[in-house]
């Protein structure tokens, strides 16, 4: 390997660890942001996530992600309503908050694959899907509610506010990768 080529890969690697910490920090910067609406908070993590898989690939993005899961678990105050720790995590919404890992390798997957706008929106609703499912099957388990009303009061209220973020990340995410250049080896 050539010595150019050499430093070309470090500056590169160099550069995609320092967007990945960036956008670890915009989400600890925007997931605690939130409005109380009932037991579940509307935030602006999801919107983040989508934004960072825009910005980086799938495992870069989902990655960023994690950094800031670990960041909130050991009880910096980045989750939503400014609090963290453990029983963050195995408190009601925690499904919710464990449920963005499996949304962000499926919503960044497609992203990466697909460059059809209406099929990475696609990727990001079902990803989003799995995110409530997810977070539903623990909240019901912790709170005691029906999954019916889980449903009213955890998923129903944030759907419209979801689909915007994810349009809106799907609008100004390529926008901010291309004058950042391209992370993605």
């Amino acid at each position: 390997m050539t010595q150019e080529k050499t430093q070309s890969i470090r500056k590169t690697n160099t550069y995609a660890m320092a967007v990945t910490a960036l956008m670890t920090a915009v989400t600890c910067i925007l997931a605690p942001m939130s409005i109380p609406i009932g037991p579940v908070p509307i935030s602006l993590t999801n919107f983040a996530i989508y934004l960072s898989l825009y910005l980086l690939d799938w495992k870069k993005g989902t990655l960023s992600y994690f950094v800031y899961l670990l960041i909130g678990f050991a009880g910096l105050p980045v989750f939503s309503g400014f609090t963290g720790g453990i029983g963050k995590l195995a408190g009601p919404t925690g499904g919710y908050i464990i449920g963005f890992i499996p949304m962000a390798i499926i919503a960044g997957i497609i992203i990466d694959n697909f460059s059809q706008r209406w099929i990475q929106l696609a990727g990001m609703i079902f990803g989003t899907l799995l995110c409530y499912i997810l977070g539903t099957v623990w909240f019901c388990f912790q709170s005691g509610y029906t999954a019916s009303a889980a449903l009213a009061v955890c998923v129903i209220p944030f759907i419209p506010a979801d689909l915007c973020k994810m349009v809106i990340a799907m609008i100004i995410g390529p926008s901010i990768r291309k004058r950042l250049g391209s992370v993605v080896q």
